[in-house]
């Protein structure tokens, strides 16, 4: 019991100091390089920055009340447990960016400096409170609505979005092209924090644990994403079980991680890069380009033809 308050105390205080760092390097990003040279980057942030510039309103509290409907349709959507994370995250990142303006330096300079360290600091913001649970509401939400379309693809729709209507809002031609390459720097950062350098498209990982069904059942309502249960047995141990084997996107292995622990903070866990993962939820396995050469099987031939396979060959 002890060892368990010990545990969940210091995952708390962990979560609060990265909260902490993150919102302030995201603070940095956007008091000194990015709102005070006209550059939207995408998202509700972005959206506040627009807003800031045409009305005077306050980035931070423009995020959070922008956040607020999203917050209540993700409850009664995902539950309590999965955004009380997002909403503590939210609420520091936003009041920093307000308590920091006005204190943290200007930066009007080079547009090169602006732009790679915008889109740095905004990155490795981000990547740190993605780091202990924070999502991304808006493309979870319609995520839920559409489970077979890539993540990255809904972030990267809802930041095309915000980049065309900065076009309009600062009336020239600049800005929307700086924010493409302030997002594309981000992604990059956030990419190699999160996940390292590795450009695999997907993740393979199996875990073994005492509490299998339970972190089976979250991982299918939570992630939507399939578990397989394999027979397994420990030969120091000498105890037999299952061992769960599940594939998902790089972006969801940081949740995946808090799901797991949350449930079992014991469980033992190897990932592996899978470089290509096909089939529902991932890439399609149609192939468009293959034909397929079969060796139909008859009861006349031989046993050497009888053991022939089918196969195909991409032209």
């Amino acid at each position: 019991m002890e060892k368990k308050v010990y545990v969940k105390g210091k995952v708390l205080v962990t979560d609060l100091l990265l909260f902490l760092a993150g919102s302030l390097i995201f603070a940095i990003a956007i008091n000194t390089f990015i709102s005070p040279n006209n550059i939207a980057p995408g998202g509700l942030t972005g959206v506040a920055t627009m807003l800031n510039y045409t009305f005077g309103l306050p980035i931070g509290t423009m995020v959070i009340v922008m956040n607020i409907p999203l917050f209540i349709i993700a409850f009664f959507s995902f539950g309590f447990e999965f955004i009380i994370k997002t909403v503590v995250a939210a609420v520091i990142s936003s009041a920093m960016i307000d308590l920091t303006e006005g204190i943290l330096p200007v930066y009007h300079g080079d547009p090169l400096i602006t732009i790679v360290f915008g889109g740095a600091f905004y990155g490795a913001g981000l990547a740190l409170i993605l780091m202990r649970g924070g999502t991304d509401l808006v493309a979870n939400l319609i995520n839920k609505r559409f489970p077979h379309m890539p993540m990255a693809k809904m972030i990267l729709f809802t930041n095309v979005v915000v980049v065309v209507c900065s076009g309009f809002v600062y009336e020239n031609l600049e800005s929307p092209l700086y924010a493409v390459i302030v997002i594309f720097i981000e992604l990059k950062v956030i990419d190699v924090i999160l996940y390292g350098t590795s450009v695999a498209t997907g993740k393979m990982l199996f875990i073994i644990s005492k509490e299998n069904d339970r972190i089976a059942n979250e991982i299918l309502c939570r992630l939507r994403r399939g578990v397989t249960a394999l027979k397994s047995r420990g030969v120091y141990t000498d105890w037999e079980g299952e061992m769960l084997m599940c594939a998902v996107h790089r972006p969801e292995i940081t949740k995946l991680y808090h799901l797991i622990y949350k449930i079992d903070p014991d469980a033992f866990i190897i990932v592996g890069d899978a470089g290509q993962i096909r089939g529902a939820g991932f890439m399609p396995n149609a192939d468009p380009t293959g034909k397929n050469i079969c060796m139909p099987f008859k009861k006349e031939k031989n046993d050497a033809q009888k053991m022939a396979c089918c196969f195909a060959v991409s032209v």
